[in-house]
């Protein structure tokens, strides 16, 4: 069973920058992405990496703000978030798929709070 640890969450005030990491225990490739939930909304994606760090893909609301990467220790990532604004409030998820199995796996989430 894989457990993923996410760290970085908070407040921040508008224009403000956080970071979130994420480690994925166990063995395995996994591609890594970073879903949010803000109450009353549907959970969307806002970033993902490939299992080998070579391709990334974001949420249309991100407009260049984020950017997430892999981190050096194995089947790690972060985003980092910078020109917060109010509507990036939300619970942010880190999300894990297994190349060799296909089995998903999903962090217990971090707040992030953006208001002035």
């Amino acid at each position: 069973q894989v457990q993923l640890v996410e760290s970085g969450g908070g407040s921040v005030q508008p224009g403000g920058s956080l970071r979130l990491s994420c480690a994925a225990s166990g063995p395995g490739e996994y591609v890594l992405r970073w879903y949010r939930q803000a109450p009353g909304k549907e959970r969307e994606l806002v970033a993902g990496i490939t299992s080998t760090g070579d391709v990334t893909h974001y949420g249309d609301f991100v407009k260049g703000r984020f950017t997430i990467a892999r981190g050096n220790a194995r089947n790690t990532v972060t985003l980092q978030m910078n020109r917060l604004k109010p509507e990036d409030t939300a619970v942010y998820y880190c999300y894990a798929w297994s190349v060799i199995t296909s089995a998903e796996f999903w962090g217990q989430g971090t707040q992030v709070t953006v208001s002035s």
